[in-house]
């Protein structure tokens, strides 16, 4: 069964934890990465993604990532 461009899965992981320095992307402490979830698209990534960082604001080293998966998990594809 073959995917419609409506069906495809183009799932995006939302990720964050407290880097080291605000130059850079190492983390302090990669037992306390906060791994949110994963996403079907990037819509829903942005929203979630959009949400926690507001509830770090007052944290200038906490930062949250989105990861594109659909990307790593099919590199030849340009969606």
């Amino acid at each position: 069964m073959s995917e419609t461009a409506d069906d495809k899965q183009l799932l995006h992981l939302v990720f964050g934890g407290e880097l080291e320095s605000l130059d850079s992307t190492r983390f302090r402490d990669l037992n306390a990465l906060d791994i949110v979830g994963i996403y079907p698209n990037y819509k829903a990534a942005e929203a979630v993604w959009k949400a926690k960082a507001q509830q770090t604001v007052d944290n200038a080293h906490m930062r949250y990532f989105v990861v594109h998966l659909h990307r790593l998990l099919d590199p030849g594809s340009d969606t």
